[in-house]
């Protein structure tokens, strides 16, 4: 056992293995963030709190303005695996609804824009709702944001009646199902 830590600590095999590791499939495994469907349904849904944030464009975005339309608030950043992961899956909700009115706002923490902009050009498919900067958390305190990404489903009336935290599928058939409910 020793002669086998002691070739462990070789550089050259050390190198060996770090190449060969991403290959076999367990870095990738390990690496690849949990992520699921199930949102918690508030029993009693309150009234989402308003804001008003500036967009990659400058624009000024309030949860004012989309009264009246499902709207999906997603807390997330780049350096965030399971942020990373559901992106994709949230575009794909978009899609699928925006025709009936659904709106997401995806709120990131603490970045500025070049990185975000940046970031977005390596996803496939890229977002084209609005990517929204809470850059001094004070809209995450407001939410009582735990952890990200974290996710708040409002319905037409303005208040959150779906609430997650941590990644989720947002293509999967259930949350779908919940999302088409709404409207």
């Amino acid at each position: 056992m020793r002669l086998l830590l002691n070739k462990l600590r070789k550089p050259g095999l050390i190198l060996l293995l770090a190449t060969l590791l991403p290959l076999t499939g367990i870095a990738a495994e390990k690496t690849k963030p949990a992520t699921n469907y199930k949102l918690k349904l508030l029993t009693n849904p309150i009234l989402a709190p308003d804001f008003l944030l500036m967009d990659m464009d400058g624009q000024q975005h309030s949860l004012k303005q989309y009264r009246g339309k499902v709207v999906i608030i997603n807390f997330w950043a780049t350096w965030c695996p399971p942020c990373i992961h559901e992106m994709p899956s949230l575009q794909k909700l978009y899609e699928e609804f925006k025709s009936r009115s659904l709106v997401v706002l995806a709120i990131n923490q603490w970045e500025d824009e070049d990185r975000v902009f940046e970031f977005m050009g390596r996803l496939n498919p890229a977002p084209t709702f609005p990517i929204l900067f809470d850059s001094d958390s004070k809209l995450s305190e407001l939410y009582k944001v735990q952890g990200l990404p974290s996710t708040y489903i409002i319905n037409k009336q303005g208040k959150i009646v779906y609430r997650a935290k941590g990644g989720r599928d947002f293509d999967h058939p259930e949350i779908m199902g919940k999302v088409r409910a709404l409207f």
